[in-house]
């Protein structure tokens, strides 16, 4: 039997086992002839894109509901080792006990995590880079209201004014409100976005800066921009000129880094740690090893890569697992492609903006973004669950475009037991 191991289950983790099933199964060499093994630490998938939103304990999708009903061998463990000589993936498991899986094909899509910061008081700090960080922040802003009160009670510093400090920010403006005073006579809110470049989501471009700009005026959110933080307390942030903001919280965004997991696979990396891979997924000089997601790094088109985002790990993930098994199976591999990129950015509770192409023009903003952003992230970000003729028809849709018209019910419908 041949043996696919793929590790991370993730967005870009699951669909390339699904994938791979796919297409094992249109070679019909799937089950005895070909297995798929999928090795990740948690039980879900957990949505990361909806993680800035409320109740993040709940964005999540067993990966047995997916996995289970297509064939996918799951194995619960934290992968510490992969030997690309002998083939083989060690890990440990949730009892501590040693787990050694050889394959004869590897997909490592262990995905991203943010870099922690190491200033003064960084342990007073949250994020929303995990599900487990996520719910920390969601249970300590609840509990604020129960604090003795001081200046800063009910303010908010978000650090990094990218895509995600964003979203945060935008959203915590109605959360401290709501429970700094729930029958709404006001209170004391303040959320300040701190980061080192001197404008508003840099890497967002020029195109939507002006509407973005106009949402944070609206939303009152201070800006601290040219600067960073440079120590905190639990009452505080003093930022990198010196001054002090008491704040009860702290959010964290800034900066991300591929899967350590990658340092393993000898092949080139770029500045984010991911693998350059070819047009089929494979890491490029490392046999019978593809990767996908926030693990590598894969060319768009002239001049563009991929991002660390679902918009591409997703896409990545059905074509690394479609690959592979072409591969073993002599099959036609498929070369990947990528929708046209877009971002659609959440600014909280009345606005968004939708951006298209790399030049990020504006396409929707308003009530129309907002509902576009509310469909990508409680409908077409969602794998199908517990059907295998229709998990196996997802994988099967390459483009996120097709994907999301074929989506079915919201998530409360199709994740019901």
């Amino acid at each position: 039997m041949t043996h696919i191991v793929v590790i991370g289950g993730g967005f870009a983790g699951l669909w390339s086992a699904a994938g791979a099933v796919r297409a094992a199964r249109a070679a019909g060499q799937a089950g005895e002839d070909i297995q798929v093994t999928l090795i990740s630490g948690g039980d879900d998938l957990v949505l990361r894109p909806r993680l800035y939103e409320d109740d993040p304990q709940s964005k999540r999708v067993p990966l047995d509901r997916v996995l289970g009903p297509i064939g996918v061998r799951r194995v619960a463990a934290t992968v510490t080792g992969v030997d690309t000589d002998a083939h083989t993936v060690q890990a440990v498991d949730r009892t501590g006990g040693d787990v050694r899986l050889s394959y004869d094909k590897l997909v490592l899509a262990s995905g991203s995590q943010l870099i922690r910061p190491d200033f003064p008081g960084a342990q007073n700090i949250f994020d929303i880079d995990t599900l487990t960080s996520a719910a920390a922040l969601e249970h300590h802003v609840r509990d604020l209201p129960g604090r003795k009160p001081f200046a800063g009670r009910h303010t908010a510093v978000v650090v990094g004014a990218g895509f995600t400090g964003l979203e945060i920010a935008t959203a915590l403006v109605e959360r401290l409100h709501t429970i700094a005073d729930p029958h709404g006579a006001g209170g004391e809110v303040r959320v300040v976005l701190v980061d080192r470049a001197d404008v508003l989501g840099p890497e967002l471009g020029s195109g939507p800066r002006p509407y973005i700009d106009g949402v944070i005026d609206e939303l009152k959110i201070e800006r601290r921009l040219g600067r960073t933080v440079a120590s905190a307390t639990p009452d505080e942030v003093t930022l990198s000129d010196g001054e002090v903001i008491p704040a009860a919280t702290v959010v964290w965004t800034a900066g991300m880094t591929a899967s350590p997991l990658t340092a393993q696979i000898p092949g080139e990396r770029d500045r984010l740690g991911r693998l350059s891979v070819d047009a089929y997924m494979r890491v490029n000089g490392v046999p019978d090893v593809y990767a996908a997601g926030d693990t590598a790094v894969a060319l768009v088109e002239a001049g563009h890569y991929t991002m660390q985002s679902c918009q591409h790990a997703q896409p990545m993930g059905k074509f690394a697992g479609h690959n592979v098994v072409a591969d073993l199976t002599g099959t036609a591999a498929v070369p990947f492609t990528s929708d046209l990129y877009n971002t659609c950015l959440d600014l909280g509770p009345h606005h968004a903006v939708e951006t298209k192409g790399w030049d990020r023009v504006i396409h929707f903003t308003g009530q129309e973004a907002k509902t576009l952003k509310q469909n990508i992230n409680a409908r077409w970000i969602y794998p199908s669950v517990d059907d295998p003729d229709a998990i196996l028809a997802h994988a099967g849709r390459f483009s996120n475009a097709e994907a999301g018209k074929k989506a079915g019910t919201p998530e409360s419908s199709r994740l019901s037991a």
